[in-house]
């Protein structure tokens, strides 16, 4: 058994959730599920990200204070998670005192080592991202992402000396070559690396809406460097260095590729700058588009988006489709990694042709057939079928992707499968053949296969896999015990009740 420390970004509370920051969460969710399943001590770790400007501002348009605003925000998310069956051990935010304690220790640690200084700074600002842009960064003035007139900005800072782990970086990068990943984006942080490192501000004499700096309490730390932190926070870094050795060396970061210099050039270097490892892992994913644009909360205010921001929030999505239907197609409709296309239209056919076709009725035609043809329970798998070789190959790749970070190829070939078993079924017809045990061996060997794909799309979909369990006749739930005990053929006793129940994906209409 080994150990799997996940984490997501901890997202901005200046609005709600929506299916961009929802697609990370399900994805992180279904890989922490994966390794609880496999049996590695799990933790996992979502949260928001409540300092700065921008949530100052926000808070003060809606009348309310900061915390008054973050409070009800975060709270947002929590119950978006809830709603998606988010399972994380974990909910950070960075307005918790133990944050504030973790942040003051770990920028001290900086401080102290030498890799902090006072200057001036002035450039050009933008609010929404909470970060400087060069002039030849803007497009006709504005912030490329937030489309919004940046301001120009003077102020004392603190500065956290990056320039110094140039060379440190790319040791460590040629060191660890899959510490980043996928490969692109490794490239992509290396050749920034590459391109020469300035020293960046960390804190703000402009803004009280943060952490105040320990041995300056003029100044508040930059909302980034406070973020970033949260990870060390979780696990206690400056209040139990026993747990932070113990996640530490298996930490694993999904992320979002529009923050990779956070996380892939600043934060190995702050790390190392503290005396402590970089991240052992961070994995970068692309965006969910509509139309062709990110999916993000911009989009609420944009009136040329092709579709309301609203009418796909994951209440209103869950509410449309089930739980487990927005997470199957969160995590099979995208290699996770690349951009995706992200609409209503895509759900509903994945819906129906792999949930309702295939998943869904094949479960109705087996607890049928059998109560037909072997008295309702369930029969013995054969020993020789050919289902059982296909089940054995298709754990080998699901268990290799779900640990590469490949949700959608677990999917995929666990989803080949369910096609291997409607085929086998279509071929020896076992409804138009007389009971017997040639019939059974064919329903047995069947079942005893969607026993198995049971147990694989269990970090998917919990609930359906909850309730498939049940109706073919085992006691607790799938993966009890591990997923090595589960997946071994002929394993389940036999003579089990099997039940039909309502269908599990009544077809939508397109």
């Amino acid at each position: 058994m080994g150990r799997f420390y996940i984490t997501t970004p901890i997202y901005y509370v200046n609005d709600a959730p929506h299916m961009g920051t929802s697609y990370t969460t399900v994805n992180a969710d279904a890989i922490a599920r994966w390794h609880r399943l496999i049996g590695d001590e799990t933790k996992f770790l979502t949260g928001t990200d409540e300092h700065g400007m921008k949530i100052a501002e926000t808070a003060e348009q809606h009348g309310m204070s900061p915390q008054s605003w973050t409070d009800a925000t975060a709270a947002r998310f929590e119950d978006a998670w809830s709603t998606l069956n988010i399972s994380n051990d974990d909910f950070i935010r960075t307005t918790q005192a133990r944050h504030y304690e973790t942040v003051g220790t770990f920028l001290t640690k900086i401080y102290e080592n030498g890799f902090i200084r006072k200057d001036t700074y002035r450039g050009l600002y933008c609010v929404g991202c909470e970060d400087y842009y060069t002039a030849d960064q803007l497009i006709d003035g504005k912030c490329p992402s937030h489309n919004r007139v940046v301001e120009e900005m003077e102020e004392d800072n603190y500065f956290f000396e990056l320039s110094k782990f140039e060379d440190r970086l790319l040791e460590w990068f040629e060191a660890n070559p899959q510490a980043i990943q996928p490969a692109s984006k490794r490239n992509e942080a290396l050749s920034f690396i590459k391109g020469g490192l300035k020293d960046v501000s960390i804190t703000r004499t402009s803004i009280s809406w943060g952490i105040p700096v320990p041995w300056d309490s003029d100044h508040v730390f930059y909302v980034w460097y406070d973020a970033l932190i949260n990870y060390l926070t979780a696990i206690g870094y400056g209040r139990d260095e026993a747990e932070v050795a113990k996640w530490w060396p298996s930490v694993h970061h999904l992320i979002g590729k529009e923050i990779i210099r956070f996380h892939c050039v600043w934060w190995p270097a702050m790390c190392m700058a503290a005396g402590i490892d970089p991240p052992a892992h961070v994995f970068v994913h692309g965006w969910l588009l509509v139309g062709g644009k990110k999916l993000s909360k911009s989009m609420a205010n944009d009136e040329t988006a092709p579709v309301k921001l609203t009418d796909i929030t994951p209440d209103s999505l869950v509410e449309q489709f089930g739980v487990d239907p927005v997470r199957y197609y969160l995590l099979r409709n995208t290699p996770l990694g690349t951009d995706g296309d992200f609409s209503i239209e895509g759900i509903t056919d994945r819906y129906n042709a792999d949930l309702a076709n295939n998943l869904g009725n094949l479960v109705a035609r087996l607890a049928t057939v059998i109560g037909s043809k072997s008295g309702g329970l369930s029969p013995a798998p054969d020993e020789d079928s050919e289902l059982k070789g296909i089940a054995n190959e298709t754990v080998v790749q699901a268990r290799d992707a779900w640990e590469r970070f490949a949700p959608q190829e677990g999917l995929e070939v666990t989803w080949r499968l369910i096609g291997a078993i409607n085929a086998a079924l279509e071929v020896a017809e076992p409804w138009k053949a007389d009971p017997g045990p040639q019939v059974d061996a064919v329903l047995g060997s069947a079942l005893e296969a969607l026993r198995i794909v049971t147990v694989l799309i269990t970090a998917a979909m919990p609930d359906t896999a909850a309730i498939i369990w049940e109706r073919i006749g085992l006691a607790g739930l799938p993966g009890d015990g591990g997923l090595e005990a589960q997946v071994v053929w002929g394993s389940a006793p036999t003579g089990r009740p099997i039940s039909k129940g309502d269908p599990l994906f009544p077809r939508r209409k397109d």
